[in-house]
């Protein structure tokens, strides 16, 4: 008899546990969702003032889900610019991704859906602020529900700014600087949370680099450069360990 009433209790308590979960990752996306939303605002204004369709603004944010790419991509639509030109921007800008693989919790999805949604997802918001939490207080559910909730804050706010775009009377000026503060933000966040000077350093000396010696490709260079050093200090961490 205990045994069969164990597990008909056990099924409530992890049905909430779940959604604990699921509501720790949607409070987890606030502090991404204050830049991501103003951001998807400015995309659809820029999508507007460009003269293209107001529902290029789902349709990127859908199919690719990257911010930065979308900003670009959008000017680059309204020059109609070269495919291999589209293509090569596309591999520079979005390569960083691969490096944010080698510590994102990937693992812990293991539905084959879900670990593609969580691939897909996989945005500098959404790494900055899981990088920030505890490795014990990590889980799929949490991790799916803080990028969903940053899709819809992206999608929201692309749709908001296509709105906003065809009521103003004029354009407006200097929304590509909202991609450049919320990279600060995320950076500066990351940094008080980790109190890591070495990478910051590090970061600045690669940054300072590519910009001198690769300019035109300065952000593929700095992230090379970066891992590199990254792991040269992993390494002479670990030899020096050992040695004590």
């Amino acid at each position: 008899m205990q045994q069969d009433v164990l597990p008909r209790s056990a099924a409530p308590e992890a049905t909430a546990t779940r959604r604990t979960r699921i509501s720790q990752g949607v409070r987890d996306s606030f502090s991404a969702g204050l830049g991501i939303f103003p951001l998807g605002i400015a995309l659809g204004l820029l999508i507007i003032q460009a003269g293209l369709p107001w529902w290029l603004a789902p349709a990127l944010s859908l199919a690719a889900f990257a911010g930065s790419l979308e900003l670009l991509l959008v000017g680059m639509m309204a020059t109609v610019t070269p495919l291999a030109a589209v293509a090569l921007t596309v591999l520079v800008v979005n390569f960083r991704h691969v490096f944010y693989a080698f510590s994102f919790p990937l693992h812990l999805v293991r539905h084959p859906v879900a670990k593609a949604y969580a691939v897909y997802a996989m945005i500098d918001e959404a790494y900055a602020v899981n990088t920030a939490l505890p490795e014990h207080e990590r889980s799929a559910a949490r991790l799916l529900a803080m990028q969903i909730s940053c899709e819809a804050y992206w999608v929201g706010g692309g749709l908001v700014g296509v709105a906003l775009g065809a009521a103003l009377p004029a354009p407006v000026k200097g929304l590509e600087f909202a991609l450049c503060a919320l990279f600060t933000v995320l950076t500066l966040d990351a940094f008080r949370s980790r109190e890591e000077l070495p990478s910051l350093l590090l970061a600045g000396v690669s940054v300072t680099v590519a910009l001198v010696l690769t300019p035109g490709i300065a952000m593929f260079t700095a992230l090379l450069m970066f891992v590199g050093l990254l792991l040269t200090r992993h390494f002479t961490a670990d030899r020096k360990v050992a040695d004590a």
